[in-house]
């Protein structure tokens, strides 16, 4: 083709365009697939996915961990806190509340007696909250309220929803089903 400055001839537009239908063929025949092996799924529906069921077991050994240290900041200081405290008395309310946070956080993590422990949690964060951080302010992101009303929410959650995958309750009521 005389006067092309892109170095095609007219013999290159017709590869050009053969190899352009064969890609638009392929990504075509892909998205048919797709689209028919996904006819019934819906952004609506759950999630059959294994990692549901996963994510949820992270979800319940990283809460468990992360309380844990609010219960050992409480009887050990330690981890630091934030504004030093004096020690606290084990027989305390707030001693009460380090030892409930060190082991139900402990026990969330393994997955063991998750309900009851996580019904007793739930209630502990709604004392927490409507005791230390409500009177300083309706809102929980003025009064730094956040972190409990989430732990009351999230327990009360795995309250419902049990242990799931990867925990000691899930072992024991295998061995259960199995008996």
């Amino acid at each position: 083709m005389k006067g092309c400055t892109n170095g095609w001839t007219e013999g290159g537009h017709a590869e050009h365009r053969s190899e352009i239908r064969s890609v638009l063929y392929i990504l075509w025949t892909l998205v048919n697939h797709l689209l028919s092996a996904r006819h019934d799924m819906s952004i609506f529906d759950p999630s059959p996915s294994p990692w549901t069921a996963r994510m949820y077991a992270i979800l319940r050994i990283v809460a468990g961990l992360m309380f844990i240290t609010f219960g050992t900041m409480k009887l050990f200081g330690y981890p630091p806190a934030p504004v030093p405290m004096p020690p606290i008395p084990l027989m305390s309310q707030m001693g009460l509340a380090g030892v409930l946070e060190t082991f139900g956080g402990l026990a969330i993590a393994l997955g063991l007696f998750t309900r009851p422990v996580a019904f007793i949690l739930a209630g502990e964060m709604a004392v927490a909250y409507f005791q230390g951080h409500f009177p300083h302010g309706f809102f929980p992101s003025s009064n730094n309220g956040v972190p409990a009303v989430l732990y009351c929410f999230l327990y009360l959650y795995m309250m419902f929803a049990g242990a799931g995958i990867w925990s000691v309750d899930a072992m024991l009521a295998g061995r259960a089903r199995s008996a």
